[in-house]
C-alpha cells in the first residue's frame, strides 16, 4: 500500500488505539454515554447489571459531561478509558468505538466520525438521551430496581 493509499484512510483505520493523539482518541467517542450509567455487580454474577440512571455530571440533553476535566475529582469512581485499560472494559457497549476498535472492528456507519453528527445514532436509540436520569434525581436505595437492555449490534 503506498502512502497516498494509506493517507486516504481515517485515522481510525490507519492507526492503533495506542498510536492515536488525545484528539484522535478523544473524537472516537461517539456521546452515547453509555459509560457514564450507574452499574453494579450482582453477587455471584461476573457481570454489571446496567441501569437507566446516570452519573450526577451527565448533561442529560447533549449526552457530555459537564465537569470532563475534573470528573475523576468529583467522581472518583469514574473510570477512564484508556488504551491501557480497554480489554478490561467488557461491561462497555458492543457498539462503543473503544471497543469495537480494540476488538478489530469496523465503526458503525452511524457513528458520528463517519455519518458526520449524532442524529442517526440518537434515531437508532444507542445513546442514553432520552431515555436516563440523572443520579441526582434518584434515592440511592432505588438503583438496585432499576435495570436496562441497551441496542447491540446496531449497524443501520
Amino acid at each position: 500500500m503506498d502512502n497516498d493509499t494509506q493517507s486516504a484512510k481515517p485515522f481510525w483505520v490507519t492507526k492503533k488505539l495506542n498510536e492515536m493523539n488525545e484528539k484522535e482518541w478523544e473524537s472516537l467517542c461517539d456521546g452515547c454515554a453509555q459509560c457514564c450509567q450507574l452499574k453494579f455487580k450482582v453477587e455471584d454474577n461476573p457481570k454489571y447489571v446496567m441501569t437507566p440512571v446516570v452519573c450526577k455530571l451527565l448533561d442529560l440533553e447533549s449526552c457530555r459531561c459537564t465537569a470532563y476535566e475534573e470528573r475523576h475529582k468529583l467522581v472518583p469512581d469514574c473510570v477512564e478509558i484508556s488504551p491501557q485499560n480497554i480489554d478490561s472494559l467488557y461491561w462497555l457497549p458492543d457498539t462503543c468505538a473503544y471497543r469495537l476498535l480494540a476488538e478489530g472492528r469496523e465503526l458503525y456507519d452511524w457513528h458520528p466520525l463517519i455519518a458526520g453528527n449524532s442524529d442517526k445514532m440518537r434515531k437508532l436509540g444507542i445513546s442514553v438521551a432520552n431515555r436516563s436520569l440523572s443520579e441526582r434525581d434518584i434515592h440511592p436505595d432505588d438503583l438496585a430496581t432499576q435495570v436496562v437492555k441497551w441496542v447491540e449490534n446496531s449497524s443501520d
